[in-house]
């Protein structure tokens, strides 16, 4: 008498699990499968060509009914088992009871939909199935329909790409940095997502889903930052999550999904389980590869055969939209590890490979994939590479010699892109002029077209025009390359930043042709900074590439302990700011409060852990973060003015007030301190300071270029407004130019003896058209910039977006 095998499940792992059943024993069972769906198994991996049209429902059927016929398996189609009686060995569905000697559960996976207001409104689709692919055509058919995909995974961008490819207008919102990054490292996510938006797919990441929005059918989605995006459909590609409900109903051990042993056996020694619903040693499989090995385990489990899951190693070979990735082992940083990375900006070709000691850890590609099976092998092998180290990247056939070369992002660039933004001259003109007018050095393009003629900051580019123009025959003069990941200076990565608006450090390293994949702690901090500057509003401050101090939003002292500075507005407090103060330190032990150079207190000796209270009080009475850590405005610094002095001319405290409410939370490329004094007798000491202001009988005296610490200077004087009104504007459009121009980390006195007071006058003082231009991109900045990261830590918005993060990257494990 045949066993009553049951099988849960209709899809890819058993119908392969029944597939090897019957080679190995085809009259041991007889088989009852059950499926959620009113069909049989079918290749889900196809169904993405089924949405873009490309293939039919019935060329992506694996096994039909003359298939479950001919191996006399009865078939429950559109049944969904909703007990397990593991006592009475049944199974009960649509009110019936079917019984068992042998179970097999491959309830796959269930979509992940995000718990959101709006979820449940018609329009909402998750992209499982084939009745989710028809509802999402039926969708495209109207014309001008527009679709948010929400999950930049492999499943959210196969069917925005369809989605799109059908005339839809497609958006993608994903939670993390950049796209599929379980697969792919930062570089390749930001080559992907220009090819993917060079198809008319916009994409949107680090997007937190608010709610859909709509009255009886999806209308829009919103997210948390207050974007709304219009929408008639929306498709959930957010992640899966293993299927376990009937298991942990049933009384089976159950973890992140439905515990097996290396047979594929469950806690009950009557049922397997296979497929995405199983854990298997603390893993969750989502890749058709290890759910078909199990497959074959299981058939082997039930006929009485002795095997083993062991999954090994795999690769990821994907094509999204045409475009070929390759990604296989660990490719996460470590101080242990070491890369090489091959860039063709021109090509859009990607190649990173990790290194440890010696032998190959991991590689993404992107591009170019042809050596991905190489490089796999290379891994799973742990062969030594030190005798190919030279030539690794490049790949199984090289035959040859490459170097990189240091002026292709310049040579790329089109003829129109800006190089001389002082002048606005472009690159065609540039070197129209160098070939047909025989030029041969700087000097040269200087005189005959203005670009590097005024600040400088272009120089490195021109030079390099040069290089690219003439060759061998011009000797440039040595450029100092910001680190030694690149052959690029300060200079010439913010002018190829404008010139190929390039907003993201992932775009900038491969574009510019960085020699590492993620950067060092040199050149991450300064393209951050210079990415922030040039794109506000666009480009979103990256917390993870700032120094220690400002991702904590407070100065680490030698005894690991912080100190806090709360901003006090040109010096001046109050009794509840004290009081404050005083409470804070008191319920915080906190062991030292000192008076600040820049008319501030100081709270030293705050424990870590303690800053996020510490901020909340403060927060209570109103006080905002000092930014005593900042790349940025730090203080303005002032005395009583003519409020209560006897000398004073000005009201310099309310000066400095207003300057300090309306600048404080801008970003420079190092720290700005200003001052300004009533009189000038200068007890604000406006004269060493970055911007000083001196009130006199007939308005203000603005200084610029003081230093008062390891270089001592005193100001120069940029020019005389008559208004309050006119200085603040001096003042903004004096900054916002050296936020143009200035290097990462470079004083103010030091960029201006590097550009010249004559350019700084020339912008500022001598051409009010272009002062008031600088004045307005200052004033636009500061929308962006004027949050305070004390208030927004306090509210939870970086745990929740870490939590967030963490669950997403959860859901993902088995896509």
């Amino acid at each position: 008498m045949r066993e009553k095998l049951v099988v849960i499940g209709a899809g890819m792992a058993s119908g392969r699990m029944l597939e090897h059943l019957f080679e190995a024993d085809p009259q041991r069972f007889d088989v009852t499968l059950f499926g959620a769906e009113p069909r049989g198994n079918y290749n889900r991996i196809m169904l993405s060509p089924v949405l873009a049209g490309e293939k039919t429902y019935e060329q992506i059927v694996t096994h039909d009914a003359d298939w479950y016929a001919a191996n006399g398996v009865r078939t429950r189609f559109g049944q969904t088992v909703t007990k397990i009686d593991r006592a009475a060995k049944t199974v009960f569905a649509d009110g019936v009871e079917t019984p068992y000697d042998r179970l097999v559960i491959a309830t796959g996976s269930a979509p992940f939909i995000l718990p959101i207001a709006g979820r449940d409104l018609p329009g909402v689709r998750a992209f499982r199935d084939l009745d989710d692919v028809e509802a999402m055509v039926a969708v495209a058919a109207n014309p001008g329909a527009k679709a948010v995909v929400i999950g930049g995974g492999l499943l959210g961008l196969e069917a925005a790409a369809a989605l799109r490819g059908r005339g839809m207008d497609v958006v993608v919102l994903h939670l993390a940095g950049h796209l599929m990054e379980r697969q792919l490292d930062a570089a390749a996510g930001y080559l992907l997502r220009r090819e993917l938006e060079g198809r008319g797919i916009k994409v949107h990441c680090k997007a937190q889903t608010k709610a859909i929005l709509g009255h009886g059918h999806v209308e829009a989605v919103a997210l948390e930052d207050g974007t709304v995006y219009p929408a008639d459909l929306v498709v959930m590609a957010a992640g899966i999550r293993p299927e376990t409900r009937l298991a942990t109903d049933a009384g089976i051990e159950v973890g992140r999904g439905i515990v097996v042993d290396d047979t594929m056996q469950t806690s009950d020694p009557a049922i397997l389980a296979i497929g995405e619903c199983v854990e298997h040693r603390q893993t969750v499989y989502g890749l058709v590869a290890p759910l078909y090995d199990m497959a074959k385990v299981a058939a082997k489990t039930l006929v009485g055969e002795a095997a083993a899951f062991a999954p090994v190693k795999t690769a990821t070979q994907l094509k999204v939209t045409g475009v070929s990735l390759y990604s296989a082992g660990d490719f996460a940083e470590g101080d242990d590890r070491e890369e090489i990375v091959l860039r063709d900006a021109a090509a859009g070709v990607y190649k990173r490979v990790i290194l440890k000691d010696n032998r190959v850890l991991g590689a993404v590609l992107y591009g170019d994939t042809a050596d991905g099976s190489w490089f796999f092998d290379l891994l799973k092998r742990g062969v030594d590479v030190a005798p190919m180290r030279e030539t690794l990247i490049y790949g199984q056939s090289y035959s040859g010699g490459a170097t990189a070369d240091p002026v292709a992002a310049v040579a790329a660039l089109p003829p129109e892109a800006e190089i001389c933004g002082c002048n606005g001259v472009c690159k065609g003109a540039i070197t129209s002029a160098i070939t047909g007018k025989g030029l041969t050095s700087l000097d040269d393009v200087r005189a005959h077209t203005k670009a590097s003629a005024s600040c400088g900051s272009c120089t490195g580019l021109v030079e390099k025009l040069l290089m690219a123009t003439l060759g061998d025959s011009y000797n440039p003069a040595a450029i100092q390359p910001m680190c030694p990941c690149t052959e690029l200076g300060h200079d010439e990565v913010r002018r190829l930043i404008v010139a190929s608006e390039l907003k993201s450090i992932p775009a900038v390293m491969q574009e510019l042709g960085w020699k590492t994949s993620c950067g060092c702690a040199k050149c991450r901090p300064a393209l951050n900074y210079y990415l922030v500057a040039t794109w506000p509003g666009e480009y979103g401050d990256d917390g993870q590439s700032r120094f220690i101090n400002e991702r904590v939003h407070a100065n680490i002292q030698k005894d690991g302990t912080y100190s806090v500075v709360p901003r006090m507005f040109g010096g001046i407090t109050n009794v509840a700011e004290l009081r404050a103060i005083a409470d804070v330190a008191e319920k915080f032990e906190i062991p030292t409060i000192k008076v600040t150079g820049g008319q501030r207190i100081d709270l030293l000796g705050v424990k870590k852990e303690d800053l996020p209270a510490v901020w909340a009080d403060l927060n209570k009475a109103g006080m905002v973060s000092g930014a005593a850590y900042a790349k940025g405005l730090r203080t303005v610094k002032t005395c009583v003015g003519s409020d209560w002095c006897r000398f004073g001319t000005q009201d310099s405290t309310g000066l400095g007030v207003r300057i300090e409410k309306f600048m404080w939370g801008s970003w420079t490329p190092a720290k700005l301190k200003l001052a300004v004094s009533g009189c000038p007798r200068n007890c604000a000491e406006a004269t060493c300071k970055d911007i000083g202001v001196i009130c006199v009988d007939s308005g203000y005296e603005i200084h610029f270029g003081g230093a008062a610490g390891l270089d001592i200077k005193g100001t120069e004087v940029l020019c005389h407004a008559k208004t309050e009104d006119e200085a603040v504007e001096i003042i903004a459009a004096l900054t916002q130019l050296y936020r143009e121009q200035g290097r990462y980390l470079e004083r103010i006195y030091k960029w201006a003896k590097r550009v010249g007071s004559d350019s700084i006058k020339a912008h500022v003082v001598a051409d009010q058209g272009k002062r008031r231009q600088l004045f307005e991109r200052f004033v636009y900045s500061q929308k962006f910039a004027q949050v305070d990261p004390w208030e927004e830590r306090v509210n939870g918005k970086d745990a929740h977006e870490f939590a967030a993060m963490a669950d997403f990257q959860m859901m993902q494990a088995a896509e």
